[in-house]
C-alpha cells in the first residue's frame, strides 16, 4: 500500500472516530445518556442461601458453580427437597442457572408476590419523598403484570433498573429454542411496552412464537444492564463486557438440563453483548440484527461453532453509524459486510431500527426458518 492510501486511510479512520466520539457526546441530536452501574455478581438472597445448612453439606456457590453442576446438584435432590429451597431462597432459586424450569417458575412466583407486597407498602409509607412513593406503586403494578397466570418468568431481579426472563412457550419440550438479546434502553419497566411493541424482547418473543406456530419456544432475556440513551454507555463496550458472561452463564443453564442449543436473537447493542460472549454461547445459530458491530473483524474472531447471520435495512439509523472500533470507542466491522462473513438475512420490508420482528416481513420469516431449523 502507498504513502497516499495510507493517509487516505488515516483520515478516514480519524474522521470515523470523530463521528463516534460526536455520537458518544450525544450532540448529534439523537438523546444523550446516563452512564449505568452495571449489574454483576450472584443472585439476590445468595448470603442467606450460602448460610444454608439444612441438607447437612454446604449449598453449591451461585457465584462460582457452573451451571452444569447446578443442574447436577438439583437432580440429586427430591422433589420435597427441591420445593423447599424454592421456598427459602426463591430470588436465588429464581435465577440460579442450572434449576430445573419449573421449579425457577415457582421460585420467581414466589419472588415477585414478595416484591409487590414491599412495593405496595412503600407506595403506602407517608415518610418516603413522593417520587420514592409513585417508584414503589409502579414496581408493584410491575410485578402484579408478571404474576398473571399464563407468564412464565424464568428470571426476575428488581435491583437497579430491574432484569426479567420471560418464556413463550414450553422450553421443556420444544424442538428448537430461541433467545431474544435486546439493546439499549431496555429493563423491567420496558421489557413489554405498549408502544414500539416489536422493539422489545417481549414482544419481538411474540411476534417469532406466533410465526413458528410454536415450532420453537423462545426467551425474552433481559438480563444485563442495557445502556441508556446514546451516551457514552452506548459507544463502548463496558456494559456488554458485564453483560456477556451472564449471557454466556443463561443460555448454559438452558443447555445443562436438557434443551437443544438454541438460536440468539441479538438486537442493537444486543448483538455488541453476543459478540463478547460468543466462544461460550452453546448456541446453534447467531443472528444479529440492526448492529452497531460485534467488536470482531470476522465470524471467524468469534470463535464460535454457531452459524453467524445479519440483518440491516436500509431504513435503520443505525448504518450511519461508524463501524470504527477505536480507543474504546465504536464497535468494530459492519457484520452485514461480506467481508465479516455473516450469512445475509433479507430485510428489505423491515422498517426503521425495531421493524425486524414486524409480521409481514421478509426479515421475520427469515428469523423464523432459522429458528426452526428450515433454513439451510
Amino acid at each position: 500500500m502507498g504513502l497516499g492510501s495510507w493517509k487516505r486511510r488515516g483520515r478516514r479512520t480519524l474522521v470515523a472516530a470523530a463521528l463516534t466520539t460526536t455520537i458518544a457526546a450525544g450532540t448529534t441530536g439523537w438523546a444523550s445518556g446516563h452512564e449505568q452501574r452495571p449489574l454483576t455478581g450472584p443472585p439476590p438472597g445468595t448470603a442467606s442461601w450460602r448460610a444454608d445448612d439444612t441438607l447437612g453439606t454446604p449449598l453449591p456457590d451461585p457465584a462460582t458453580a457452573s451451571p452444569a453442576s447446578m443442574a447436577a446438584f438439583f437432580h440429586g435432590l427430591s422433589a420435597r427437597q427441591q420445593h423447599e429451597l424454592a421456598a427459602r431462597h426463591p430470588s436465588v432459586v429464581g435465577n440460579l442457572d442450572g434449576a430445573p424450569i419449573p421449579l425457577r417458575y415457582e421460585a420467581n412466583a414466589r419472588a415477585l408476590r414478595a416484591q409487590k407486597a414491599r412495593a405496595r407498602a412503600d407506595a403506602q409509607d407517608t415518610t418516603l419523598t413522593p417520587q420514592a412513593r409513585a417508584t414503589a406503586r409502579a414496581l408493584a403494578e410491575r410485578c402484579a403484570d408478571l404474576l398473571a397466570p399464563d407468564r412464565r418468568i424464568l428470571a426476575f431481579d428488581p435491583r437497579g433498573r430491574g432484569q426479567v426472563a420471560e418464556v413463550q412457550g414450553d422450553v421443556r419440550t420444544a424442538a428448537h429454542v430461541s433467545v431474544i438479546v435486546p439493546g439499549s434502553d431496555i429493563d423491567l419497566s420496558s421489557f413489554d411496552r405498549t408502544n414500539d411493541v416489536y422493539g422489545t424482547p417481549a414482544g419481538m418473543a411474540d411476534s417469532l412464537y406466533a410465526a413458528g406456530g410454536g415450532r420453537t419456544a423462545v426467551v425474552a432475556w433481559v438480563g444485563y444492564t442495557t445502556p441508556v440513551g446514546l451516551g457514552p454507555d452506548a459507544a463502548t463496550g463496558r456494559l456488554a463486557e458485564a453483560g456477556a458472561p451472564r449471557l454466556a452463564r443463561f443460555v448454559q443453564g438452558l443447555t445443562a438440563v436438557g434443551t437443544p442449543e438454541p438460536t440468539v436473537f441479538c438486537h442493537s447493542y444486543g448483538s455488541v453483548v453476543c459478540g463478547l460472549a460468543a466462544s461460550r454461547l452453546p448456541a446453534s445459530d447467531l443472528v444479529v440484527l440492526g448492529s452497531p458491530g460485534l467488536r470482531a473483524d470476522s465470524v471467524s474472531d468469534l470463535h464460535t461453532r454457531a452459524r453467524v447471520w445479519a440483518a440491516r435495512n436500509d431504513s435503520d439509523w443505525i448504518s450511519r453509524v461508524p463501524h470504527v472500533e477505536l480507543l474504546g470507542l465504536g464497535h468494530g466491522t459492519d457484520p452485514t459486510d461480506p467481508a465479516f462473513g455473516a450469512r445475509r438475512v433479507p430485510a428489505e420490508r423491515a422498517q426503521g431500527h425495531t421493524g425486524y420482528f414486524a409480521p409481514g416481513t421478509d426479515s421475520l420469516r427469515a428469523f423464523t426458518d432459522i429458528a426452526t431449523g428450515a433454513s439451510s
